[in-house]
């Protein structure tokens, strides 16, 4: 539970439905202001709800673990989600750590996903869908979590829409229900995520060249550049630019003026980090493809590089084949498969 609205609500419907629920509030970064906040507003829930709530205090551990793989990614010149890294080795890992070591059954979280128990043969698994709004729908930065995981994992607001569940917050007489949503990635209290980089990285300025060869700027530090990105680059004249090259070991950014330029665009892309929220399929398989949080799905093909075993998960390399050539699909960012039910079969890391 975080103090705002929608965990508060899914703690709120999960009590209606009757079970016993216990409150966990995770302190994983610095911003006093902002942790303050939070912990009265959290406080005065659990009086509403009639639960207890523990305080985890993970900051160090939060630091080492995502804050640093986010700037490690940075620096290699990737582009990093780091929801997805949290939620798959830090978040949901310690959630259901805590859930086993105090005999707790199930872990539950404000998150806009779904989840379905099947038996297929005798055998139950667990699947993995978007949320009925599908605006707010997060199964993207979930698609990391296995069979495991799922079995004891309740998401209770995957079948509202965000309006709903204002008003379902309004109902319980909720005190956080017209409480403002935080948009921002949570460590970086309030900063933009250049702003973040470039008081964490050692940066190097460098050239700017067009996909001709011809030097038309410079750029403040690879890191903070990520591929199709047009805005900050600081270029007049015959602009707007899009980010096209990286190039670390020269220290160079190559940029184009032509948002139709080729190297804006993959027709294929190489995952590494693979997972499938079940046994993996048979392959090639056609599926619907999100390269990045935001984008639309779109159709593609997923083909075997290296021979993929039959565990949930494997480091094995897939080739995801576009229908229609994808723009901007950056190493570093999960590629995430949907079924045409919006079922979550997968995804993988973008290499």
């Amino acid at each position: 539970m975080s103090g705002g609205v929608d965990s508060s609500v899914a703690a709120a419907l999960l009590k209606k439905q009757g079970y016993l629920v216990r409150g966990v509030f995770m302190v994983l970064h610095d911003d006093t202001e902002k942790l303050e906040k939070n912990l009265q507003d959290l406080e005065k829930v659990s009086v509403q709800l009639g639960i207890e709530c523990e305080i985890l205090d993970l900051r160090r551990r939060f630091k080492k673990e995502v804050v640093k793989y986010f700037l490690d990614e940075y620096a290699a010149g990737h582009t990093p989600n780091p929801c997805v890294f949290c939620n798959e080795n830090f978040k949901f890992k310690i959630l259901l750590e805590e859930a086993k070591k105090n005999g707790i059954d199930y872990v539950a979280t404000g998150h806009y996903a779904l989840t379905r128990k099947l038996k297929v043969k005798e055998k139950i698994i667990y699947k993995l869908f978007t949320a009925k709004d599908k605006n707010k729908d997060q199964s993207y930065f979930l698609y990391r979590l296995g069979q495991e995981a799922l079995a004891r994992i309740i998401f209770p607001l995957g079948e509202y829409e965000k309006a709903e569940v204002r008003a379902l917050a309004k109902k319980f007489k909720l005190p956080v229900h017209d409480k403002r949503e935080s948009q921002d990635v949570c460590f970086m209290a309030g900063m933009s995520t250049d702003e973040f980089l470039k008081k964490n990285l050692k940066l190097k300025k460098g050239k700017i060249i067009d996909e001709k060869g011809e030097t038309i700027g410079r750029h403040d530090g690879l890191p903070l550049y990520t591929l199709g990105q047009r805005k900050g680059i600081n270029i007049g004249g015959t602009g707007p630019y899009y980010v096209i090259a990286k190039n670390f070991k020269k220290n160079i950014l190559t940029v184009t003026n032509n948002k139709k330029e080729s190297a804006l665009f993959s027709q294929a892309i190489e995952l590494t980090n693979v997972m499938w929220t079940n046994k993996s399929p048979k392959l090639p398989l056609r599926v619907l493809v999100r390269s990045r949080y935001r984008n639309i799905p779109v159709y593609a093909t997923i083909k075997t590089k290296i021979p993929v075993d039959k565990k949930c998960y494997t480091d094995s390399m897939l080739i995801v084949e576009f229908a229609e050539s994808e723009k901007a699909a950056a190493r570093g960012q999960s590629a995430v498969f949907y079924g045409e039910d919006g079922e979550v079969i997968g995804g993988g890391i973008i290499k």
